[in-house]
């Protein structure tokens, strides 16, 4: 094991060399020992940094590793904003893992994780201190030793990523102290490494490897290791002869060995290809609709062999919740929207595009938001793809809107419309349109079979009673007004409201969420949860009239509810609270989500619209819902997120405030008053039988909603005496 009889060269090109082969595998085959200084941390680097290595492990030699998390924007808003940098750099180098895409990948990751669980691969994480710019550590270089003490070092622009050993055009410098005028430059690369190692450079952090990522790679251990993997590989490239066009087959969908799709998402794949690979999975929060999407993809690539896939989603962070799973299903995806971590990804969408059309490609994915979708460029690209092309549409309800379904065009071979609550609320003409294009139903798995099936937690629902105050009451009666004169029944007797009603129906809206009393009954109902945890406080994107602060009454015109509501948790209980809204980055909300989950520091999040956004945050128990959309499926969808199972979670609470415009002793139905408030009321009643009906204490809604029944006389009258929307 000495590098005496090595020749090496002072430089080494990507465009001229096979740097793996000609350098790395030699090299580390007589080697005992291995320290590298990488740019950048990627499960596929390690897969990479592997090549050459059986040579080193049958030596019983050792490898110790510098990588830097690549860090988004995000996160370094994040850690100037004085979140944990190593919980960021934790979630940073989690994020840069994926699974295998072969067996042989599978087994490289078998023997760093064999060398990681026996102590003979050491990690550590080196990053910009804050005093500097945040970022990258970025220098590359590395150091190998023989058994005699030779040492051989190399730096340059490599990093140890697939980009950086085959396709982008890169070299490396060698040096040997073999050679006397090399001998200084060694010192100084061993030097450098050694400083850094042992975190003394000036202006660069180091930190220990988190237990997490260890943990990660771990999983990936089997029981035996087969050191014959270089060989084999060595000789099937000497062996490879290739004819005609480059076809790229490594990333093809196939379902993981560890994914067993249920009998319910099997018979929902086989119904959509008995309707000839078009059709609607209507599946509540939970029940695996993204998987079994994923794996009506692999159906149809196995029955096609050429499949252009896009998938297409409302928001950002859905987006890289389905590249965690497509990944997992052995698919490289383009990941499409303004920040997204893909810079290159237009130009590598245009590629893919060309590529596929002229059949020098089977297949690719493209994953990107409703609104990048909605893009020029995108819609050009689309254009150009022909058949073999599948559109999956996530909270495919959207797509019902003016704006996308124009999108919905007939080159779309195959269709799969994914979505708990297609119907689109006050939308026929959107709605009829969503099954035209995409097909009938090829599931129905609504929340209740999810809970009886335990896909979903059972839950006890309460419904809160809020009396609206004289102020707010006149607003209210006002503006039902004011829609009533905006508002006939058609010759169908179908309602139909114009524009200026839509509005005042927001206006309304408003109102009824931002009612007063509703923070006052919240005081009453969280005194009895001050040292419980996992609470959501969900408000409504609204200002109070008039708001509660520590324990007197004071008028502060506009300040929005969240605040109060965050302000009395935190200042008159001491509830260790934080907010979880939009403004908070998607890897704020990682971290608040795994913060929350694990009790440290937050009890309850006070949030706003996450809970319609396809936002997971299954550690949830209890739930204090302030406003209640009117629209069934963003109801629905509030309720089945707050019900996904955990640890421990036997079962969820959820508190549902429920608003009416007086006091029911108050009320006279024969009153023409009373008919201004009919909307109201039997928008609560219905929003009630769907909550209280699938519960474990059905009575205590049935209860109320007979009260109201009785009291507004709601059997007299069909509702069209008087119309206040």
């Amino acid at each position: 094991m000495s590098y005496f009889d090595i020749s090496l060269r002072k430089k080494y090109k990507t465009n001229v060399d096979n740097v793996v082969s000609d350098f790395y595998i030699p090299v580390l085959k007589e080697s005992t020992e291995y320290k590298r200084a990488a740019g950048f941390f990627t499960s596929k680097g390690l897969i990479e940094l592997s090549k050459g290595i059986s040579g080193l492990i049958s030596n019983g030699g050792s490898i110790k590793l510098i990588v830097s998390p690549i860090l988004l924007e995000e996160d370094i808003r994040a850690i100037k904003k004085g979140y944990s940098e190593r919980n960021i750099i934790e979630s940073a180098l989690l994020r840069e893992f994926e699974e295998p895409a072969n067996r042989s990948d599978e087994e490289r990751l078998n023997w760093i994780a064999t060398l990681v669980s026996m102590g003979k691969m050491e990690i550590k994480v080196a990053v910009a201190s804050p005093n500097k710019s945040i970022g990258m550590y970025h220098e590359k270089n590395g150091l190998m030793y023989d058994s005699l003490g030779n040492t051989i070092a190399f730096t340059g622009s490599m990093n140890e990523t697939i980009n950086g050993f085959y396709n982008n055009y890169e070299s490396i410098f060698v040096f040997s102290s073999l050679r006397a005028e090399d001998s200084e430059r060694v010192k100084d690369i061993e030097n450098d490494f050694n400083s850094l190692w042992s975190g003394n450079e000036e202006n660069v952090n180091v930190f220990t490897f988190p237990e997490a990522v260890k943990e990660k790679i771990l999983t990936y251990k089997k029981d035996s290791i087969d050191l014959e993997l270089d060989k084999k590989e060595e000789l099937k490239k000497k062996n490879l002869k290739t004819e005609g066009p480059l076809q790229i087959t490594d990333f093809f969908p196939r379902i993981p060995n560890d994914i067993e799709l249920r009998d319910y998402q099997i018979e929902a794949i086989d119904n959509w290809e008995r309707q000839s690979f078009r059709g609607i999975f209507d599946m509540a929060t939970g029940t695996g609709k993204t998987l079994t999407g994923l794996g009506a993809i692999t159906r149809l690539y196995e029955s096609n062999k050429r499949l252009a896939i896009v998938i297409v989603c409302p928001y950002q962070h859905l987006v890289e919740q389905w590249v965690e799973d497509i990944k997992r299903f052995n698919i490289d995806p383009i990941i499409g929207y303004s920040a997204s971590r893909q810079t290159n990804w237009k130009k590598r969408l245009k590629d893919c595009v060309f590529d596929f059309k002229h059949r020098l490609l089977n297949t690719f994915c493209f994953v990107t938001t409703n609104a990048t979708f909605l893009s020029d460029y995108v819609q050009q690209e689309m254009s150009k793809i022909g058949r073999d092309t599948l559109l999956l549409v996530d909270e495919a309800h959207n797509f019902g809107a003016t704006t996308l379904r124009k999108t919905l065009n007939d080159s779309y071979e195959y269709r799969l419309a994914l979505s708990a609550t297609l119907d689109r609320h006050n939308d026929p003409e959107g709605t009829a349109l969503l099954y035209s294009f995409f097909g009938g139903k090829c599931i129905e798995y609504d929340l209740e079979r999810a809970i009886q099936e335990k896909k979903l937690t059972p839950y006890y629902y309460y419904p809160v009673v809020v009396y609206l105050t004289d102020k707010e009451l006149e607003k209210y009666r006002d503006l039902s007004y004011k829609i009533s004169k905006h508002c006939f029944y058609n010759d169908e007797d179908d309602l139909e409201i114009d524009d200026a009603a839509k509005v005042l129906l927001i206006q309304r809206a408003r109102v009824v969420a931002g009612a007063k009393n509703k923070i006052y009954k919240l005081r009453e109902l969280i005194a009895n949860y001050v040292t419980e945890d996992h609470i959501l406080i969900y408000c409504g994107a609204t200002k109070d009239m008039d708001i509660i602060s520590d324990v007197s009454e004071r008028d502060v015109e506009g300040e929005r509810q969240i605040v109060s509501v965050s302000k009395m948790l935190g200042l008159d209980f001491g509830m260790k609270v934080t907010h979880f809204t939009s403004s908070e980055s998607s890897i704020e909300r990682e971290l608040i989500k795994k913060q929350f989950a694990d009790r440290d520091p937050y009890q309850a999040l006070v949030a706003i619209k996450c809970l319609d956004e396809g936002v997971n945050i299954p550690s949830i128990k209890t739930a204090f819902i302030l406003a209640s959309s009117t629209n069934p499926k963003e109801y629905i969808q509030r309720r089945g997120r707050v019900l996904r199972l955990y640890k421990d979670k036997k079962y969820a609470t959820i508190y549902d405030f429920v608003t009416l415009p007086k006091e029911l002793e108050k009320v006279d139905f024969s009153s023409e008053e009373a008919h201004y408030d009919y909307s109201l009321i039997t928008k609560e009643i219905t929003r009630m039988k769907e909550f209280g009906r699938i519960s474990l204490n059905p009575s205590d809604s049935d209860r109320l909603i007979k009260i109201l029944e009785e009291t507004y006389g709601l059997d007299r009258f069909d509702g069209k005496e008087f119309i206040y929307g």
